[in-house]
């Protein structure tokens, strides 16, 4: 009986949550992430992955709310994902799903280079990951990075070395914000939109540093996701569904 009201909560508790995503797409949001005192400021922003598909199940709230604000993404991917072989058909797919996340391909880079191959025991030097991220902010005149944190998310090695890429480039004096997406723990993580709840309170406590966004549009995640058909398995499926990335994103200031 004490497992049926556990369940039963839980239950109403993604109700709730989900209802609240869906308020925050039809009302305005008070999120204020890269706005200038609440004023609207048009930025140049590169979201900086390491692998198709990163995109999509990590970052989809973040990508879904710079694009409703009108913001110019810019999408750098610095390998193929040709772990299993299967590269030049996961390039096509990210692709297909910036298409749906309403990113113009032309603003979509996709790397293949000897030194940055998908894979668990693949390093990537820091140095040439920022030398090709600087490259990357000259061409477009960029203003703000995102990308992972020191752990990933998934603690994959790639994630983590696109972070010190980053971290490194920081370390040059320039007006470049950099934010990164903040790992959870296991419970969080695989806990779908009832995060939300402890993701917001997070970030009132520092507004300096922190911003919570929610995805206004949950449901095109899962169809960005779809169109990674090499990777679009039965525990990819479960992972989307449940994981708090689907449904909420909170990027943290990095400060060098």
């Amino acid at each position: 009986m004490d497992w049926l009201l556990v369940i039963l909560s839980l239950i109403v508790l993604w109700i709730a949550s989900l209802c609240k995503i869906i308020h925050t797409s039809s009302s305005p949001s008070r999120t204020f992430f890269l706005s200038n005192g609440g004023a609207f400021c048009k930025k140049n922003v590169l979201l900086v992955v390491a692998h198709p598909d990163d995109e999509s199940m990590f970052f989809s709230p973040t990508i879904s709310y710079l694009i409703s604000r009108g913001h110019n993404l810019h999408i750098l991917c610095l390998s193929i994902g040709n772990a299993d072989g299967m590269g030049n058909a996961r390039k096509h797919e990210l692709y297909k799903a910036c298409a749906v996340l309403k990113v113009p391909l032309q603003k979509v880079n996709v790397l293949d280079r000897p030194e940055l191959q998908d894979g668990f025991g693949q390093i990537w030097d820091h140095n040439l990951l920022a030398r090709i991220i600087k490259e990357e902010v000259s061409r477009h005149e960029i203003d703000v990075i995102i990308t992972f944190d020191g752990y990933g998310v998934s603690g994959h090695c790639n994630h983590c070395d696109v972070h010190y890429g980053v971290r490194l480039l920081q370390e040059n004096p320039q007006s470049l914000q950099a934010w990164e997406l903040v790992s959870t723990n296991i419970f969080r993580k695989y806990s779908g939109p009832i995060d939300i709840w402890l993701s917001m309170l997070l970030a009132i406590k520092d507004t300096d540093r922190m911003h919570c966004l929610l995805n206004e549009q949950p449901k095109k995640s899962f169809h960005a996701m779809s169109e990674h058909s090499s990777q679009w398995v039965w525990f990819r499926k479960l992972f989307v569904s449940f994981s708090s990335y689907t449904y909420v994103n909170t990027l943290r200031k990095i400060n060098v």
